[in-house]
């Protein structure tokens, strides 16, 4: 429910008009660059929760494979120790100690404390590089509440402390130094993000995936508190890398094509391949970076794509005149392709560079991919065959699904006369005021609609299990009634033609029953979602209902408990044993009055946002357990079956 605020003129109308005259100069707060970030963390590493800090760790290795990229650093370690700190070191050229011109105080102080500064702005020390404000040391500090650096330059052994961002001493030296490189340490300050812990398995995967894009680097893993570790190196960078994320599909051709050549000053590289599947899995980086919103160089790529394998169809008279062009869908079903480039002034869109901005970029990856792909196909007549007979049924395929789309994908998607009859829709008109249910089952449906707030809460109960889209053709996904019915009420459109400005409602939440039934339907959903509106997850749009676990009620009041341990906590703070424990595990066993009260009502509610921390390994996690390949599925569910918690058989 929303509570109603006084205005802002409310306000000055209830006071004298002395506090004007108190808005001056004085009024206006100036926050040095520490006080900055430690105020406004999000603002610079995204969030304040686990992904918050993972973006740490990620800011301290990216200052090293620069160096790597600069071909001064062979070697990283990367270790999480005992009391939750880490150390990450490189053997690179080390950070300059050496008194800074502008700052009076040595380099390597003035690169930890002072935002935006770094040797990565001339472009003389750096020709490309993965930091581009200069601030991530700083901000890694100023949100650490311990942090010491090692400098291993000149023969000689450099130190300095800091505590919370600000420095303990001066640089100091400690000893004699074999070889070049820096050692960081930094313990998170539990003021910013309280007891929230690293994990190990998705560091692993972005150090394994910044292995894969720098050939030749080595990088060491070490989780001390688990006593776990692991080491990257690749010497087949990227090719390797789709050939991993190609595992347990069906290659059309054997080995990935791949592709690596500079264009005005930037470097280019990409490698793809096609499989027998019908979802497209691209992974863009722009020096490193994982570009999860991709950007201009994974426009360049696509537009390149579509066009060369339209040429070289026409050319060898697989399509033929007057048969209409394969469109970008055709040529990416079943593709799984990594693009990276380096370039030397990268645009991004914000501190965690989630989209790349250089227009350069899409030019020099168009024309590089162009040519060299081209020249590919000339020369292995029977891979290009192959994947053109592919793209060929996956067009006649889209071509059959073209009227089940036009049903489902209006241009007028807020006609009322166009939404599926089981919608009970909201009164408000605002999008970014409505919810809509997705709801498990016409009997919890039944009940969601008579326990909703109507104004703004919107119910589509569903019938069944949707279809598992991980395993279907596009013309058989829009066949089905539900799927159909889920894209039109929301209303913003599927794949590429997804626009964010038409959606409906501003949050989409998935209620299903607290079983292994409701687990399936959540996951077939969550399946949809990931490969067809990825773009409702990556800007905030999707959510997860919890519904509770138990009604506990005793003599004197009744309680809702959401998890095991909630109920074991409060079982055991009881001192009557007469008690009535009701175990719920479908949304229909509630009333719309409890349904309301524990689910829906956004004052006493629990709703978990859906987020793609790392794409990579989502797509892999997607492609594993709803896939057709068995033997991967099953290994995953032995190796986690010992965690499984809840399960109603």
């Amino acid at each position: 429910m929303i509570q109603d605020r006084p205005s802002i003129m409310q306000n000055h109308n209830n006071n004298n008009h002395n506090g004007v005259d108190d808005y001056n100069a004085t009024s206006i707060q100036v926050l040095g660059g520490r006080e900055a970030v430690r105020r406004r963390p999000g603002m610079y590493i995204g969030s304040t929760d686990q992904r918050g800090l993972h973006h740490l760790v990620y800011e301290i290795v990216y200052n090293s494979v620069d160096e790597a990229m600069a071909g001064f650093c062979t070697l990283i370690k990367v270790v999480i120790n005992e009391d939750n700190s880490v150390t990450v070191e490189d053997n690179g050229r080390g950070i300059p100690v050496e008194i800074h011109p502008a700052t009076g105080k040595s380099a390597l102080e003035t690169v930890m404390t002072v935002l935006h500064a770094g040797a990565k702005f001339g472009g003389k020390i750096y020709q490309v590089s993965g930091g581009l404000h200069g601030v991530g040391a700083s901000v890694v500090n100023a949100l650490s509440s311990r942090l010491t650096v090692t400098v291993k330059r000149n023969d000689t052994l450099y130190y300095q402390e800091y505590e919370r961002g600000i420095p303990k001493e001066d640089v100091r030296i400690i000893g004699k130094a074999e070889g070049t490189g820096t050692i960081t340490t930094f313990l998170d300050d539990e003021e910013i993000f309280g007891n929230t812990r690293y994990d190990f398995d998705t560091l692993t995967e972005r150090l394994r995936e910044v292995a894969y894009l720098n050939r030749g680097l080595e990088i060491f893993f070490r989780d001390a508190r688990h006593d776990r570790e692991l080491t990257f190196y690749f010497e087949g960078g990227i090719n390797s890398f789709v050939r991993q994320l190609n595992r347990g599909r069906k290659p059309i051709h054997k080995m990935p094509i791949f592709i690596s050549k500079p264009s005005n000053g930037i470097i280019v590289e990409a490698a793809l391949q096609y499989n027998d599947g019908f979802n497209e899995s691209i992974f863009s980086f722009a020096n490193c970076i994982n570009t999860v919103d991709g950007g201009t160089h994974l426009t360049g790529f696509r537009s390149a794509l579509t066009r060369v394998f339209n040429d070289y169809a026409r050319k060898v008279k697989l399509l033929k005149e007057g048969d209409p062009n394969l469109s970008g869908d055709d040529v990416r079903e079943g593709l799984t392709a990594v693009v990276s480039v380096k370039i030397s002034e990268p645009q991004f869109e914000g501190q965690t560079k989630g989209k790349l901005g250089n227009a350069e970029a899409k030019s020099a990856v168009d024309s590089v991919v162009s040519e060299e792909l081209a020249l590919y196909l000339e020369e292995h007549p029977d891979d290009a065959r192959g994947i053109l007979d592919k793209c060929l049924l996956s067009a006649r395929a889209r071509e059959a699904a073209r009227k089940a789309r036009e049903l489902v994908v209006r241009k007028n998607s807020l006609d009322s006369g166009t939404l599926p009859g089981k919608l009970a829709d909201c009164s408000e008109k605002d999008p970014n005021l409505c919810e809509l249910y997705l709801v498990e089952g016409d009997s919890a449906g039944g009940s969601a609609k008579q326990g909703r707030e109507r104004r703004f809460q919107a119910i589509l109960p569903l019938r069944g299990k949707i279809l598992n889209v991980e395993r279907a053709s596009p013309d058989k996904m829009l066949g089905v009634t539900e799927i159909r019915a889920i894209i039109t009420a929301i209303g913003a459109g599927i794949d590429d033609d997804f626009d964010p400005t038409r959606l409906r409602y501003n949050k989409v939440i998935l209620m299903t029953d607290a079983d292994v039934d409701g687990s399936h339907i959540r996951t077939l959903l969550l399946t949809f979602f990931f490969r067809h509106m990825v773009r409702l997850i990556n800007e905030k749009h999707l959510f997860i209902a919890q519904p509770p676990l138990y009604r506990i009620k005793t003599n004197k009041t009744e309680h809702w408990v959401y998890t095991e341990q909630e109920k074991e906590q409060l079982l055991s703070g009881i001192k009557e044993r007469k008690m009535d424990i009701q175990r719920y595990k479908g949304l229909g066993e509630m009333n719309a009055e409890q349904l309301w009260e524990t689910t829906m009502n956004p004052a006493t509610r629990t709703l978990l946002e859906v987020a793609v921390e790392d794409a990579v390994k989502a797509d892999q996690v997607f492609r594993m357990l709803m896939g057709d390949e068995v033997p991967p599925r099953k290994a995953f569910i032995q190796a986690n079956a010992k965690n499984v918690k809840n399960l109603d058989v």
